[in-house]
């Protein structure tokens, strides 16, 4: 696996002023080499992995967390985790705002939105969102500040283009009630580019830079 130097330039001016770019680096040689081209924002789908590299690398990295969470790993990554952006119960955010409170830190999340027509993804139908901001304000130690969603996997534009401007549909929605409520963290490898024309400002990439995951090279 090897950084495409010149397509990730070309990513982060195609983003410039209109989305962050979470890397999704796959191994520690090449978050170390991001790094060293500026990049500060990665992003893992795996807490072993997360908690690997942030001892690793270097201390003002932002750390995404982007996978699925499971509610009695989240102590793992409390301490440092910048953004957790697959947040699908009131539990897991319960959880997260207790070990929030044990770091005396305030963690940020984004809730997630079930968009997408295939059972394998996960997330929240909107009721489930509406009753959760209704008792956010009972968590101290942790900060809504968007949606995040997952499209479908399809070659259907179309499909993916409804699947993105139903979450902005609905982010429009909580972000005029809620000013610090401003992050669309949706669009991948494969479909950032209309992520970017339903108003996604927080994207998501790693094979498309660095071709796909080689296990043997992370312990």
């Amino acid at each position: 696996m090897s950084i495409n130097k010149e397509k990730y330039l070309k990513i982060t001016e195609e983003l410039k002023d209109k989305a962050t770019l979470v890397a999704v680096s796959k191994t520690k040689p090449i978050a170390a080499i991001l790094y060293d081209l500026g990049q500060r924002d990665f992003g893992e789908n795996y807490v072993q992995e997360l908690i690997g590299k942030q001892a690793y690398m270097a201390k003002d990295i932002h750390w995404h967390f982007i996978g699925h969470l499971q509610s009695n790993k989240v102590k793992y990554i409390a301490p440092f985790v910048h953004l957790i952006h697959g947040v699908d119960s009131f539990n897991l955010l319960k959880e997260i705002n207790k070990q929030a409170a044990l770091n005396n830190r305030t963690i940020d999340c984004l809730l997630q939105l079930f968009i997408a027509k295939e059972a394998t993804k996960f997330g929240l139908d909107e009721n489930e969102i509406k009753a959760i901001m209704q008792k956010a304000d009972e968590l101290k130690n942790v900060h809504i500040r968007g949606l995040m969603g997952m499209a479908s996997l399809t070659d259907n534009e179309q499909i993916i283009k409804e699947e993105f401007k139903k979450l902005k549909t609905l982010y429009s929605t909580y972000s005029k009630e809620h000013p610090t409520f401003n992050i669309i963290s949706t669009g991948m490898s494969s479909d950032y580019k209309i992520a970017l024309t339903e108003g996604s400002n927080m994207v998501r990439i790693g094979s498309l830079l660095f071709g796909d995951r080689n296990y043997s090279r992370f312990p």
